[in-house]
């Protein structure tokens, strides 16, 4: 029996909800991705609530709020416990977008989800792998290997790999095989005959149009609006894909010498750039390789503005301008409220890059173009003045009397206990060290080494004559240059720093100015909002680089990759459904789209054992070098040992003999270069490989594997029994390793 796999979606199949899916693998359950959406609906996490005190480890795989937003949640309010592994890139963007979401709620409404420390202590508990890097599990998860690879569509996008047994379970959701300015294609298509792939069919009913195009039009369009005097909006997410778009337009700017403002505008846009310009390892091959030959980082902006708040922006010069703002859905952060502002103006231009979420403004306007009437509701948050601010200080009042009271009915509880228990001692006075609230101008040194001075009197037992102070002895040690200093006493502990000084922006305590200063305001303040008609005059246009793979590159992939079982998630039911027939015809015979909730047991059909391999056959073995590895053919018989484990055992006769095993997987191009540096005239023509004015090679891959998958393949070398045939022959088997 192999490695027993369970399958089951808490959140988006058959939609375009958040990703959320419990894979358990030999009891050990895997929560992969705890996404949540723009709306922050609770009721979406029913699912998850019923499983979060179970989940053993947690695997995120992009940076943004459907992949990662309910985790802060989930960890206050849901019992989820478990560690949490991703990227570094994952972990820091995705901090800072739960940052982003957080202050863009709270302007905007009494939003009490999770807070800020919520945010800190939910990502505290991640670990951080590279790609490629092996992570063992231990305890329950013994055995069990996982590992993130190249997704290609975010800043340190994950396809996870988990093994067990030798049995691969692949995990890759919102891939991209293409390579793009700041990031490497996937590396999905390197992986071959997994146990159980898991991916989405969210764009498997679309074709996207080459990149030069796409690019020239985006340029076009801008470049067409700001010159006739109209302003550019691009609605984005916090550190995702706005990162290409912003290489995009420093790279067009150049291009064309243009002068209009690019203003990228987020709570914590600052940060998001600086720690960018730290994962240039991350990133495409070209950015590293450029890095290395100039030393100039290719995120230092020159075109493009860093702001942190609207203020900023409205006293920018007028004129037009490209302004980047968070949200992408607009139903809340900086985007929304300039949505508002420029909607009616009929020379201004909305410029979506990705399809908005599910039931969002964004994705209302996407389907009806206008022009066209929209209620939005615009909120703010404004201080309190007049009556309003007296209640409010009045209730402060009453609040802090009652905790007064409450707090002294208890330290009379505790003075009357004290004073019980002192009757039976011979203590001349009893001294009250209840009172936890003492001023640290009074107080002496601030970590508790020295809090000797009395506030609230004393409490003498009905023994003692008159309170006394108390007398110690000195009992510093000295040494030849005076009294030893305790390091001790003068370090400030966590529970005495002032709760105040709350922090955000980055884990090493840097502040966005926006940033600092809204957090820093605690001035009594209620959230004002008004619900509006705007008539949308503005042009709207929809341009894909959500930097996923299309349908097409999808199917090829699918086949080229060939998994035994294959389950899809995360896409609108018509392209679930297409996808499914697709691959159930063309990638493999069994293909799962489960509902929520529904459980599919997609353990592989393979018979797997455990074996030992003896001394006695283990020291008569011939391993030859193969990459990494190192291979060999065996003969052996099986037997037991002592333990009654299964061993393989030397052959008591002699072993028959086999054919011979070329171990490699030879790509033609690849060939191609090693034939043209031996002198070979080589080229492709119609599929093939011809070289040489006689000899040509071709790939066929076996009738019974859909798509020509791995394994089954061979080369055929075609041509007369000549002196080019054999050197081409033995340059073929030198890419190979013989058995």
């Amino acid at each position: 029996m192999g490695t027993s796999v369970q399958v089951t979606p808490l959140c988006g199949v058959y939609n375009e909800n958040p990703l959320s899916y419990l894979v358990s693998i030999d009891g050990f359950n895997f929560l992969i991705d705890c996404g949540w959406n723009d709306h922050f609906d609770p009721s979406l996490l029913q699912p998850l609530s019923k499983v979060a005190p179970t989940i053993d480890a947690v695997l995120l795989s992009h940076p943004d709020t459907l992949h990662l937003g309910a985790l802060p949640y989930a960890m206050k309010q849901l019992g989820l416990s478990a560690p949490v592994y991703s990227t570094e890139p994952v972990y820091r963007l995705g901090l800072l977008t739960m940052y982003d979401q957080f202050l863009s709620r709270k302007q905007v409404s009494e939003f009490d989800l999770f807070t800020l420390d919520d945010i800190d202590s939910a990502f505290q508990s991640v670990t951080r792998l590279t790609y490629s890097q092996n992570h063992h599990l231990t305890g329950k998860g013994e055995g069990i290997v996982i590992a993130p690879h190249v997704a290609g569509h975010l800043l340190g996008g994950t396809i996870w790999k988990i093994t067990k047994d030798g049995e691969d379970v692949i995990y890759a959701v919102d891939f991209n095989h293409r390579k793009e300015r700041h990031l490497n294609g996937t590396v999905l298509g390197s992986f071959v005959r997994p146990a159980v792939l898991i991916t989405d069919a969210y764009n498997s009913l679309n074709n996207q149009p080459y990149r030069r195009q796409k690019d020239k039009e985006f340029g076009d369009i801008l470049k067409k609006t700001l010159r006739a005097g109209g302003n550019v909006l691009l609605p984005v997410d916090t550190a995702g894909r706005v990162l290409e778009l912003i290489l995009m337009l420093e790279s067009y700017w150049a291009d064309e010498n243009l002068v209009h403002p690019i203003y990228f505008v987020t709570y914590v846009a600052p940060s998001t750039i600086d720690y960018v310009k730290s994962f240039l390892e991350w990133m495409s091959d070209s950015i590293a390789k450029s890095f290395e030959q100039t030393r100039e980082n290719i995120f230092l902006l020159k075109y493009v503005t860093l702001l942190t708040n609207k203020t900023e922006l409205d006293n920018a010069p007028d004129g037009p301008k490209v302004v980047i703002a968070s949200m992408a859905s607009l139903e809340a952060g900086f985007s929304h409220d300039i949505f508002v502002e420029w909607a009616n103006d009929v020379k201004n231009l909305v410029l979506f890059t990705e399809r908005g979420q599910f039931a969002t403004l964004a994705r209302m306007l996407q389907a009806d173009p206008p022009p066209k009437a929209v209620k939005v509701t615009v909120s703010k948050r404004v201080p309190l003045v007049g009556e309003e601010l007296i209640a409010y200080e009045e209730e402060q009042n009453r609040k802090k009397k009652e905790e007064a009271l409450k707090a002294s009915l208890i330290k009379e509880e505790e003075l009357k206990a004290s004073h019980g228990a002192d009757n039976n001692t011979s203590d001349p006075m009893v001294v009250d060290t209840g009172n936890n609230h003492v001023s640290p101008e009074v107080a002496g040194p601030r970590n508790g080494g020295y809090r000797d001075i009395f506030i609230d009197g004393f409490v003498p037992p009905s023994s003692s004559v008159a309170p006394m102070f108390p007398c110690y002895e000195n009992t510093s040690e000295w040494d030849d240059f005076g009294e030893v200093i305790n390091p001790d006493d003068y370090v400030i502990k966590d529970e005495d720093m002032d709760q105040a000084t709350m922090h955000v922006g980055d884990l090493n305590g840097k502040l966005d100015e926006g940033t600092a200063s809204l957090i820093l305001d605690t001035k009594p303040s209620k959230v004002v909002s008004d619900e509006r008609t705007v008539q949308v005059r503005c042009s709207l246009v929809y341009m894909d680089f959500e930097g996923r793979s299309d349908g097409r590159s999808i199917k090829n992939i699918l086949s080229h990759v060939a998994p035994l079982k294959l389950v899809l998630v995360h896409g609108s039911a018509e392209a679930t459904e297409h996808l499914k027939q697709h691959c159930l015809k063309n990638v493999c015979p069994h293909v799962y789209a489960p509902q929520i909730e529904e459980t599919i047991d997609v353990t592989s059909d393979l018979c797997a054992y455990k074996v030992q391999l003896s001394e006695k056959l283990m020291s008569n073995v011939l391993l030859k070098k193969a990459r990494d590895y190192e291979v060999a053919w065996v003969d052996a018989e099986v037997g037991k040992t002592e333990n009654d484990m299964l061993s393989l055992l030397p052959v008591s006769a002699a072993p028959p003999p086999h054919k011979s095993v070329l171990v490699g997987d030879l790509k033609l191009a690849d060939f191609k270069q090693f034939l043209s540096s031996k002198g070979v005239q080589v080229e492709f023509a119609g599929g093939a490989l011809r070289c040489g004015e006689y000899v040509t090679l071709r790939k066929v891959g076996d009738a019974s594997q859909k798509g020509g998958g791995s394994g089954t393949q061979q080369i055929v070398i075609e041509g007369p029994l000549c002196e080019d045939y054999y050197k081409i022959r033995d340059y073929l088997y030198s890419q190979f390793y013989l058995l």
